[in-house]
């Protein structure tokens, strides 16, 4: 069973810096794609940035230029860097993988203050 493990969320002032890491274990396979979504209450999730085994991203529109993601296949782990940081960053941001099947971790809080 695998399990995504994520840590690096929680309370910065707008202009500040959070990383948030996600590391799966169960799986002797390596991740197809490993990213972020995010989600606030009453909208839907949405994609924050991805990363896939040869190494192509995407980023939401939103994030381009403040965000970086960056991983370690061979260790299924995801990293996202997040810098300057606005108030509508807020959210519940949850690591999503691609090792054969899909994964999703249980989601860690970012709050930016204003």
């Amino acid at each position: 069973q695998v399990q995504l493990v994520e840590s690096g969320g929680g309370l910065v002032q707008a202009g500040g810096s959070l990383r948030l890491s996600c590391a799966a274990s169960g799986s002797t396979f390596s991740f197809n794609a490993m990213g972020w979504y995010r989600q606030v209450p009453g909208k839907q999730r949405e994609l924050v940035a991805l990363i896939r085994s040869g190494g192509n991203t995407n980023y939401a529109d939103s994030v381009k230029g403040r965000f970086t993601i960056s991983g370690d296949n061979a260790k299924n782990t995801v990293y996202l860097q997040m810098n300057s940081l606005k108030p509508e960053d807020t959210a519940v941001y949850y690591c999503y993988a691609v090792i054969v099947y899909e994964y999703w971790g249980q989601g860690t809080q970012v709050t930016v203050s204003s």
